[in-house]
């Protein structure tokens, strides 16, 4: 097929697609916009670009250059934000370290990322102190204190953050370069092996913020506009915040970052500050929710995006009920990671509170520029019947692709020209995901398949159940039954039988199959989770595997 290429004039300009271009009109357009630290700092947009300017130009003077790997270990703060933008607009590459994860596996990150310099929380200073020994070679290190008091550490510090920031230059010029150069790089947290690295270029970073601003824009529910106060409630280490800082800067809101996540001191921002939009886990809603502080907050204006996991029906509605406009969104740290939210359409809007909550549950609607699918082995595509099942495949511009040195999991990763989530979901006639199981977790019991997820949200449905989790367990006889764990209210006295009895009068109404049933039911006082508040069901299974043989 013959194609046609644009002629570019020899005096037009190019304008790659750079991180940079993100923060220009918002620091001209809003420069007296306020951005809140917590109770420790407050800034202006103006005063934001200038610290920009000031941190690339220290870390320049600390010898980082194009090319080069900045990790930060902090808490939600103004300085990670700076970060978001200083680091990669010099070139260098922005390495997100999980906090969470134990010390080997961050040591293993901060190694396989070839960090140069860390920039690290006062609190972080016990892990380096750990692993510095086997750090490869040994990093310079800024560190970021909000004490005010010098920490004893038998580490090498270079510099303290301010200090590095009032050596700077705020006019520091930023060049241009590809497109194409790599901007971020951080580690899934999966739940098998080492921790995988994925990366993403300055343009993948950029479209991904267009598309999903795209997406978010507009007035109704589930929108994000310039009235709006953005308070994440999901890490920063943990996939660039889903993007939503890029989106809030570039349209001049204010932002306010809560270091910590303690319930009480995140509610009280909440009222104080007047935020109207976050995103977080389902877990991390539900100790909101469950704060004895909720009383006394209003959360009305507040919007929500939930991910990660599964948005129980029970949870929305315990949501609802305080006014929250709450939706699901998906995606995944391969994914950049927005790919699909749950926003209503316009017809839906007159239906009542509980088919729409059904809609707010579900996984979603593409965004712009999203490509998605359900496939069969043979990645043949499945009916959007509601019904028929599939694993999610996706394109879009803003797929990493691969990960980090490691061919092999990337070639599986993209076997068939398509990013393969290891999710499997059904897709509806009005054209919404909803995510039944994960490929892994999917119990198959007797050549049925159960979903796990399904059996979760049910059994969260009992009054007297604060969280619950169903995983798959070897059986002699039909290869695999599910098992639940549950946790119940403080004052509750649950058995097992009665969590059977609520799950039998779901199967005679025909919801799901006595299949579903668990043979089990462990009554638990907390429930494994990973470091960015999933369920760990690898570690279920491990963790009770006594329980299961018993």
């Amino acid at each position: 097929m013959s194609v046609k290429s644009i002629e570019r004039t020899p005096s037009a300009y190019y304008n790659p697609l750079l991180i940079k271009n993100l923060l220009d009109n918002p620091v001209r357009q809003f420069p007296d916009q306020e951005i809140v630290y917590g109770d420790f700092k407050r800034l202006t947009y103006r005063e934001l670009g200038e610290r920009i300017g000031r941190l690339a130009s220290g870390l320049a003077g600390l010898g980082v250059k194009s090319g080069d790997t900045v990790a930060v270990m902090d808490w939600d703060s103004h300085r990670y934000l700076e970060c978001f933008f200083a680091v990669p607009m010099m070139g260098a590459v922005l390495h997100t370290v999980n906090i969470r994860l134990s010390p080997e596996q961050i040591l293993y990150t901060i190694n396989h990322a070839e960090d140069d310099v860390i920039l690290v929380n006062t609190e972080f200073l016990p892990i380096l102190e750990t692993i510095r020994e086997r750090i490869e070679p040994v990093k310079k290190l800024v560190l970021l204190n909000d004490t005010g008091v010098t920490p004893a550490t038998t580490l090498e510090i270079a510099t303290e953050y301010e200090a590095l920031l009032a050596s700077g230059d705020p006019g520091h010029t930023f060049p241009d370069f590809s497109e194409d150069t790599r901007a971020t790089t951080f580690y899934t947290t999966g739940t098998t092996g080492l921790p995988k690295g994925v990366y993403f270029s300055h343009r993948q970073l950029v479209l991904h913020t267009l598309a999903t601003r795209a997406a978010l824009a507009g007035s109704g529910q589930g929108r994000l506009n310039q009235d709006d106060v953005y308070m994440p409630i999901t890490p920063m280490f943990h996939v660039h915040a889903w993007g939503v800082p890029y989106i809030a800067t570039t349209l001049g809101v204010k932002q306010v970052y809560p270091g910590r996540y303690v319930p009480e001191h995140l509610l009280s921002l909440i009222q104080c500050e007047d935020v109207t939009f976050s995103h977080c886990v389902p877990t991390i809603l539900q100790m909101l929710l469950s704060s004895p502080k909720v009383e006394e907050t209003d959360l009305s204006r507040w919007k929500v995006i939930i991910g990660g996991a599964a948005l129980p029906q029970a949870l929305a509605r315990q949501a609802r009920s305080r006014g929250v406009d709450i939706f699901a969104a998906y995606g995944m740290s391969e994914t950049c990671p927005i790919l699909t939210f749950a926003q209503l359409k316009p017809h839906m809007l007159d239906w009542d509170e509980e088919r729409q909550l059904e809609i707010r549950c579900k996984t979603g609607l593409p965004i712009p520029m999203v490509e998605l699918r359900i496939v069969d082995e043979e990645m043949n595509d499945m009916p959007h019947d509601g019904v028929s099942q599939g694993e999610v495949v996706v394109r879009t511009p803003w797929l990493t692709q691969g990960y980090l040195k490691d061919p092999r999991n990337s070639e599986q990763l993209w076997r068939g020209g398509y990013l393969h989530t290891g999710d499997i979901g059904v897709i509806d006639a009005e054209g919404y995901l909803k995510i039944t199981d994960r490929l892994k977790d999917v119990i198959k019991t007797g050549g049925e398949w159960i979903s796990s997820l399904e059996l979760e949200d049910l059994i969260l449905k009992h009054p007297a159940v604060a969280e619950a989790a169903v995983v798959g367990v070897p059986d002699p006889k039909w290869g695999e039954r599910p098992m639940a764990l549950v946790v119940a209210k403080p004052g509750q006295d649950l058995e097992a039988a009665a969590i059977r009895a609520w799950l039998q009068d779901f199967a005679e109404r025909g919801v799901i199959s006595k299949w579903g049933i668990p043979d089990r039911v462990l009554f638990v006082d907390a429930i494994p989770k990973t470091s960015v508040g999933k369920l760990d069901k690898k570690a279920m299974r491990q963790q009770y595997i006594q329980a299961i043989q018993g």
